[in-house]
């Protein structure tokens, strides 16, 4: 939402950031996760965390990023280890602790420091013939999600499983605080720790998106009134869209259902689970309904919830009732349920080059530089699942014709105390986030291990369900973080998510026999 502005750190200044950590040690307690304070002769050179980076040091947001990398091979952590001071650490923010000024209104800044590697990376000797590892693998980063990382060092951590799983050889599971960066950023630091597959010098290609150039200056007075009315439109949808989003903050909730949670949550374990889809699929009924992917995967998740919510409601019946209740649709009517889904601000859209995203005049700024929409899901069992995806389409052009994204950006810019304070209750009043984020279009290794997977999520969020979505050369993954004290069969919403994109894929092939010229120009 907001550019994290990254400040140099000046080589004379190094020595005096060295002296105060090895006073500011004692500071620590046992446990290691008390912040560090610091006063601001010490603090002078260090540069405050964005709006959105103090975001998500808030008591109900405090949010860490989890991405999860299979491998096709086995890990060599010493290897492993000695690679990543040369890249994770080239990043100034993973050499930076997050301190606290005391005497400027407790305002957090970055400082760097030394970073001790044995501290950040996690090797736990593992029996190679334990009997379910899938398992195994998938309660130890829902375990992370009952931690924190100490204050007391950077902001993120590494943990490498050598275990066979049902679709690795062996995992690398990297925690990141998401004050350090969003997701477009992180994926631009992973790729450029990368190499394709087929080629051990080269990087992997960067995943582009291109946006539309409306700016055609011939078409004469018509086109002239088409822009003006287009005009008139983004700022009534934005008028609109920034009403609905104060609204939601201070009172406008989601309708009660199973996927829904209020405040307070406390720390509930997230149940990190995924599944694998085929991208091809997607892009089938992309290119079939002249829509995009984010179109389709919101689609796809709209016949999943309505599907997990609709059986949710039935049992409800069922156990109230005494008998079953009606087994084709037990929703009620007009469910309200919205979504977060975060926008990548940028001007240059999609994943950007690691070196280019750290220049200081680039147009694709490192940092927390997204904002988010409220997004409308509509809950309906209907007879021609296409319509999930015609909606989804029209909702999907309309949030793009609007300002709400950059206006939220700039409320957290401009208004941070405000700001802050109004959305740490915010998100309890939507149920889900909503996240899609490019990967790589070819298979690459990390640090010489072949990837078999990425999986990306978050935990710490202030709602019951966050659905992330990530490519990786022909496959797709749906992960979701999800609160387990409401959510207690995230297995169960994961297959309902993957079997509707089966279900619209055979509507289209279906209505493409039924009508061959139907989407031909598409």
């Amino acid at each position: 939402m907001c550019l994290l502005q990254w400040a140099s750190i000046h080589s004379n200044s190094y020595s005096i950031y060295k002296l105060f950590f090895q006073i500011a040690k004692h500071t620590i307690t046992m446990e290691g996760l008390r912040p560090i304070r610091v006063s601001k002769e010490d603090s002078e050179d260090g540069q405050p965390l964005s709006p959105m980076a103090r975001m998500f040091h808030q008591p109900h947001s405090n949010v860490y990023i989890i991405i999860i990398l299979g491998f096709k091979t086995s890990i060599n952590p010493l290897a492993f280890k000695a690679t990543l001071r040369h890249s994770l650490l080239k990043h100034p923010r993973f050499s930076s602790l997050k301190v606290v000024d005391e005497e400027n209104g407790g305002e957090m800044r970055w400082v760097r420091t030394e970073v001790n590697l044995d501290n950040h990376v996690r090797v736990p000797k593992l029996d190679p013939c334990m009997e379910s590892p899938d398992n195994f693998v998938e309660d130890y980063a829902s375990n992370l999600s009952t931690t924190i990382i100490s204050k007391s060092m950077p902001l993120w951590d590494v943990h490498l499983l050598n275990v066979q799983t049902s679709e690795a050889q062996s995992t690398c599971i990297i925690r990141v605080h998401h004050s350090l960066g969003d997701g477009i950023s992180l994926m631009s630091l992973l790729l450029s720790c990368t190499r394709k597959a087929s080629d051990a010098e080269a990087l992997p290609s960067i995943p582009t998106i291109k946006r539309s150039n409306t700016s055609n200056n011939s078409g004469g007075f018509s086109q002239f009134l088409l822009k003006l009315w287009c005009l008139a439109l983004l700022y009534w949808n934005t008028i609109v869209d920034i009403v609905m989003s104060l609204g939601t903050i201070f009172f406008l909730e989601d309708t009660k259902t199973p996927l829904k949670a209020t405040l307070p949550l406390g720390t509930p374990r997230k149940r990190l689970v995924h599944k694998t889809i085929s991208l091809d699929d997607v892009k089938l009924v992309k290119n079939a309904m002249g829509a995009t992917i984010n179109d389709v995967m919101v689609a796809i998740t709209q016949v999943g919830l309505s599907s997990y919510i609709n059986r949710k409601f039935g049992d409800n019946k069922k156990d109230n009732q005494g008998a079953k209740g009606n087994a084709s649709n037990n929703l009620p009517n007009n469910i309200r349920l919205r979504a977060a889904l975060f926008v990548n601000l940028r001007s240059s859209a999609g994943i950007q080059a690691f070196d280019d995203m750290t220049r200081r005049d680039s147009k694709a700024r490192w940092g927390n530089h997204i904002g988010y929409v409220l997004f409308p899901f509509t809950m309906a069992i209907r007879d021609d699942l296409l319509d999930h995806v015609r909606e989804a389409k029209l909702t999907g052009d309309r949030k793009k014709a609007t300002f709400e994204a950059k206006f939220n950006y700039c409320m957290a810019r401009f208004f941070p105390k405000w700001f802050t304070n109004k959305m740490s209750s915010f998100p309890s009043r939507t149920t889900l986030w909503f996240s899609n984020t490019p990967g790589p279009a070819e298979e690459i290794s990390y640090f010489g291990h072949p990837v078999s997977f990425i999986a990306l999520s978050v935990y710490g969020q202030p709602n019951a369900l966050m659905i992330h979505v990530v490519s990786y050369e022909k496959k797709m993954k749906i992960i979701l973080s999800a609160d387990e004290n409401v959510i207690s069969d995230p297995h169960q919403l994961c297959d309902d998510l993957q079997n509707s994109l089966e279900l619209i894929k055979n509507a289209v092939i279906a209505r493409k026999r039924e009508d061959p010229q139907l989407y031909k120009h598409h």
